[in-house]
C-alpha cells in the first residue's frame, strides 16, 4: 500500500510538472508550417461541416479530400475547438496534454522493468527535460499523440506479462496509433512483438493477446474500409501509396537525407543528456539478458535502424526514440545512487558539463551586447551556464547532488524558453503570416483561390487567411491574369513591378507585400 501511495505521488508530481512544461505560453506563438498550419485546417473544416455531412470521417483539406493521415488528432482538435474556439492554444493543446500524460507513463514503464525506483525517476525526468521532446510535444502535430499512445501500449506489454487482462492495452494502444498516424502503428506494433518474441515469447501464443490486437484493429479496419469504399482507387494511390508506403524507399516532398541523419539529429538536441550515452551502452550491453535492456535495444535499437534505411527524412520521426534513451540514461544514473559501485564520476562527465557552461556563457553574453529584444534569450543561456557550471564543480567533488542541480536547471532553462517568443524557431525563417493574413481577411477577397509569388506553399498563411494562397511563377501569374476575369494575386514589391500587368487595383499591403486584383472600371 505504501508503495502504491508513493507511485501516485510521483505520478502526480510528474504530471504536473509536465502540465505546466507543456502549457506555459502554448498560444502566444502562431502556427508553423507545414504540419501545424495543415492539421489546424483539416480540424477547422471539421468543426465547422454542418450536421450529418460526416466530414469527421471524410475531412478536406482546403475543398478537396484529405489523404495524408486519419484523423483522430484533428477531430480531438476540432473538438476542442468547438468548447474553447479556434486558436493557436487550443489548435496545440491536444497534443500537449497528451505529451504531458506520457512523461508519468514512462515512469510507469520505469517501475515495470527496474528494480529501483530511482531509475524510474530519472528516467522520466530526463525524458521531460529532453529539447525535442518539449519542442515537438507543444506544436500541434501528430507525434506527442503516437508517444503516448504507444507508452499505454508498452505499459500494457510490459504489464501482460503477469496479468493478461492488459492485453485489452496492447490492442487499444496499437489501435489509436494507427488512427493517429496510419502506417507507423505497423513500425511500433512491430517493437512490441520483437520484444515480447525475445523477452516472454510465451504472449504471443495467448488467445488473449490476439483477440486484443483483432479488437484494437477494428476501427482502422473499419476507416480504412470506408476511405475505400467512398473514394476508390484516390484513396489506395494517395492515402496509402504516396503518403506511407512511398515515405519507405523514396523521398516524399524533397526530404531526404544520409543514413546518418537522425545520428545528427540527436547530437544537436540530446543535450546535455547525451553525455551519459557512453556509460549507458556498456551498462546495456552488460545487462542484455534482462527485460530493461531487451527493451531499450529493441525500442531504440531497431526504430533508429528502421527510419534511417527509409527514404523520406523528416526530425520529427526521431521523436520514439527518446523514451528509450531516457530509460536508459535512467537505469545508468541510478547506479551512481549505490556509494559501493560509483566511487567517482567519469572525467568525461565533468569535462562536457564546462564545455556546456563555456558554450552558454558565450551565448549569454553575445545577447547581452545591446541585441534588442534578445534579453529572453540571454536569461535562458544564462540559466544554462550556471546550472552545468554548478553540475561540474559537484561531479567533480563527487557529489551526488549534481544531479538534482542538473534536473532543476534544466526544467528551469526549458520553462524559459518556452516562456519565451523563441521555441518556435522555424517561424523566422520566411515572413510572418499574421500580418499578411490580417491584409487578406480585412480586404475580404470574393474568391477562395489568391495567387502569390512566393515560392512555395504555407499551410499557416491558409490557416490564417481562410483563403487557399497558390504559388505560382511570373509565366502561370500572366497566364492568370490574362484569362481569369477577376484573379486576386499577393505579390512582392520585386514581381509586382517585373510583372507589368494592366489595369491593376491595388488592395492593400504589408510586410512587404501586395494584394490586388484587376480594375474592372
Amino acid at each position: 500500500m505504501v508503495e502504491k501511495r508513493i507511485d501516485w505521488g510521483w505520478v502526480i508530481v510528474l504530471l504536473l510538472a509536465a502540465v505546466l512544461l507543456f502549457s506555459i505560453n502554448l498560444g502566444e506563438l502562431p502556427l508553423r508550417d507545414w504540419d501545424e498550419g495543415t492539421v489546424a485546417q483539416v480540424a477547422r473544416e471539421i468543426w465547422r461541416a454542418p450536421a450529418g455531412s460526416m466530414r469527421w470521417l471524410y475531412p478536406m483539406l482546403g475543398g478537396l479530400p484529405y489523404h495524408n493521415k486519419p484523423p483522430l488528432m484533428h477531430l480531438l482538435i476540432a473538438w476542442t475547438y468547438s468548447l474553447l474556439g479556434v486558436n493557436e492554444w487550443t489548435t496545440r493543446l491536444p497534443g500537449a496534454m497528451l505529451t504531458a500524460i506520457s512523461v508519468p507513463l514512462l515512469y510507469c514503464i520505469g517501475r515495470e522493468i527496474f528494480r529501483q525506483r530511482w531509475a524510474a525517476i530519472y528516467s522520466a525526468l530526463i525524458y521531460l527535460t529532453m529539447l525535442p521532446v518539449v519542442r515537438h510535444g507543444r506544436l500541434a502535430m501528430l507525434d506527442g499523440a503516437v508517444i503516448c499512445f504507444f507508452m499505454v501500449m508498452m505499459l500494457c506489454v510490459l504489464r501482460s506479462r503477469r496479468d493478461l487482462r492488459y492485453c485489452l492495452g496492447i490492442g487499444i494502444g496499437f489501435g489509436l496509433i494507427c488512427l493517429t498516424k496510419g502506417m507507423l502503428g505497423i513500425l511500433l506494433g512491430a517493437l512490441a512483438f520483437l520484444f515480447l518474441l525475445w523477452d516472454t515469447p510465451r504472449l504471443l501464443t495467448s488467445w488473449y493477446m490476439w483477440i486484443a490486437i483483432i479488437i484494437g484493429s477494428i476501427p482502422i479496419v473499419f476507416w480504412s474500409g470506408s476511405q475505400w469504399i467512398h473514394y476508390g482507387e484516390s484513396f489506395a494511390r494517395i492515402g496509402i501509396m504516396g503518403q506511407s508506403l512511398n515515405r519507405i524507399n523514396t523521398h516524399v516532398e524533397n526530404h531526404s537525407g544520409p543514413p546518418w541523419y537522425y545520428l545528427l539529429e540527436i547530437f544537436k538536441y540530446a543535450w546535455p543528456w547525451l553525455m551519459f550515452l557512453p556509460q549507458a551502452l556498456r551498462l546495456i550491453w552488460e545487462n542484455r539478458n534482462l527485460s530493461w535492456a531487451k527493451l531499450v535495444l529493441v525500442w531504440g535499437g531497431v526504430y533508429l535502424l528502421a527510419i534511417s534505411l527509409m527514404g523520406t527524412k523528416l526530425p520529427w520521426y526521431v521523436f520514439p526514440i527518446y523514451p528509450s534513451l531516457a530509460l536508459a540514461f535512467g537505469a545508468l544514473l541510478a547506479e551512481t545512487e549505490n556509494p559501493s559501485l560509483q566511487s567517482s564520476y567519469p572525467k568525461a562527465w565533468i569535462a562536457s558539463f564546462s564545455l556546456l557552461a563555456v558554450v552558454a556563457s558565450a551565448g549569454s553574453i553575445y545577447y547581452s551586447w545591446g541585441t534588442t529584444g534578445k534579453s529572453d534569450l540571454q536569461m535562458i543561456f544564462a540559466a544554462v551556464a550556471v546550472t552545468m557550471a554548478t553540475s561540474a564543480i559537484l561531479a567533480e567533488r563527487g557529489d551526488g547532488q549534481f544531479l538534482k542541480i542538473l534536473f532543476w536547471g534544466s526544467y528551469i532553462s526549458l520553462l524559459l524558453l518556452m516562456k519565451s517568443n523563441y521555441w518556435v524557431w522555424e517561424l523566422e525563417e520566411a515572413y510572418a503570416v499574421k500580418p499578411v493574413a490580417v491584409m487578406i481577411q480585412r480586404a475580404k477577397p470574393t474568391v477562395r483561390k489568391i495567387y502569390t509569388s512566393f515560392p512555395y506553399n504555407r499551410p499557416s498563411l491558409n490557416f490564417y487567411s481562410d483563403r487557399n494562397i497558390i504559388p505560382a511563377s511570373g509565366a502561370e501569374l500572366k497566364h492568370y491574369w490574362q484569362y481569369n476575369e477577376q484573379p486576386y494575386f499577393l505579390l512582392d514589391a520585386s514581381t509586382l513591378k517585373n510583372l507589368h500587368l494592366e489595369s491593376v487595383k491595388r488592395i492593400d499591403e504589408t510586410g512587404g507585400f501586395t494584394l490586388i486584383t484587376k480594375d474592372t472600371y
